[in-house]
């Protein structure tokens, strides 16, 4: 149960509202090329225009370099906002100042204004209490709405709620909810598939895995860490030299585990390796526990030369067939699955079409968490990548709950409190 309040538990009639967005989404020449984060602001936005009010909306978009940096400007999400909610949506060239005062100022009830990128200016990011209160000058309320940056204490997720009511938009309040109640009452068994580069980010959600999950399974350049740690000769591939004590801890503690419950703890036992990304290079599968080539008849043309290893000069870009089936069957004994990172270089484009000859692995995954083996858990989809990749094969819908905040889900599955949801008003 959220414990905060929400737009639901607060008198909004007549009210100006501050509502923090999370619209850092892609965009190239001027378009915005996915539109998810946007799409899943709609409900709240709804919800305060039907009660009326003068909505201000606020956000960030990218890592922009300074003012002006049109790059990383906002207009374009005002241009779809508008076409969303079919409504004129005003846009601010500034978040503070005399523009977004004058743009504020000249709201009527059930208008919408959108401001400029809040980290053109510095003292976003520092959680200047200055610029907090400026920003909450233009508002009677501040609705925090972007779970995407709650897991920072910035001024528009921490300073300006000590001059406004506080509370949570409705995105939010499912966001916490969902990854809340699959970490602490999931229905099990509960299954982890955790991939992306490096087990720096991702080691207390490990741990936390290894505590309350049935089925661990490990992907993506993360494993790669994991092999060098059992002496596995991985080659050129990416990995963390310095995270090598950190993944034979965790395999040390995975193994504890396995021996006082039944408990899975998955490294791949094979990959898909090649000297680079380039699709046009052949690839081969090597299998890690007996060093010896699977050929198989999905890469007729591709496995030209054979060696018992990973060769020095190679790298490993995906999980293999067998790594990819045995989470398959994995998912298949599981009724909560937490995904989190694909299991290899997704972004590679393939001769036909956008799924390379890195995303095999990932497909199967994919095709087993969406039923197509027999059975279907219910699956939460976190982390950048993984959403993405989701997002590019139009499968958002197929999924029980596709998070959109990466750092904000891991430090929640984690059991870290969240600066910007902790600094909302308490339920009564």
């Amino acid at each position: 149960m959220f414990k905060k309040q929400t737009i639901r538990d607060i008198d909004l009639s007549g009210k100006t509202v501050l509502l923090r967005a999370d619209y850092s989404v892609p965009v190239e020449n001027g378009k915005i090329t996915d539109d998810y984060r946007i799409k899943q602001s709609l409900p709240t936005i709804k919800f305060l225009l039907e009660h009326d009010v003068k909505l201000i909306i606020c956000s960030h978009l990218g890592r922009p370099s300074g003012p002006g940096d049109d790059a990383n400007s906002l207009f374009p999400v005002a241009k779809r906002l508008h076409e969303l909610l079919d409504r004129q949506v005003a846009f601010a060239t500034d978040c503070v100042g005399e523009p977004a005062k004058k743009a504020a100022a000249s709201l009527k009830p059930g208008q919408v204004l959108l401001l400029e990128n809040l980290r053109f200016h510095p003292e976003e990011a520092a959680n200047d209490e200055a610029f907090g209160k400026e920003l909450a000058s233009l508002a009677d309320i501040f609705v925090q709405d972007g779970f995407g940056v709650v897991h920072r204490a910035h001024a528009s997720t921490d300073a300006v709620t000590h001059y406004l009511p506080s509370v949570a938009g409705l995105l939010l309040e499912r966001e916490v909810d969902t990854i809340t109640k699959v970490m602490e009452e999931p229905q099990r068994p509960l299954m982890a598939i955790v991939g992306g580069a490096k087990i720096a980010d991702k080691i207390e959600i490990l741990h936390r895995f290894i505590e309350i999950a049935d089925f661990v399974a490990v992907g993506g350049a993360m494993a790669n860490t994991f092999l060098a740690a059992q002496g596995i000769a991985i080659g050129d591939s990416l990995y963390e030299k310095a995270d090598v004590p950190v993944a034979k801890d965790l395999l040390r503690r995975a193994g504890r585990e396995s021996q006082k419950r039944p408990f899975v703890f998955s490294v791949p036992h094979d990959g898909v390796v090649s000297t680079g990304i380039d699709p046009k290079l052949p690839t081969r599968i090597v299998d890690f526990s007996t060093h010896a080539i699977a050929d198989i008849e999905s890469y007729p043309k591709r496995v030209l030369h054979s060696a018992s290893h990973v060769l020095a000069h190679e790298k490993i870009l995906d999980i293999g067939p067998f790594s990819g089936s045995f989470i398959a069957g994995g998912v298949q004994l599981a009724n909560t699955v937490i995904w989190n990172g694909t299991m290899g270089v997704t972004e590679t484009v393939g001769f036909q079409g956008p799924v390379g000859p890195y995303s095999h692995g990932t497909d199967i995954v994919v095709d087993a968490l969406l039923g197509e083996f027999g059975h279907k858990p219910f699956t939460v989809v976190g982390g950048g990548d993984t959403v993405g990749y989701v997002e590019s094969r139009g499968l958002v819908k197929s999924f029980g709950h596709v998070s959109t905040g990466g750092g904000a889900s891991l430090e929640l599955m984690g059991g870290r409190t969240l600066p910007g949801v902790e600094a909302l008003l308490d339920k009564k």
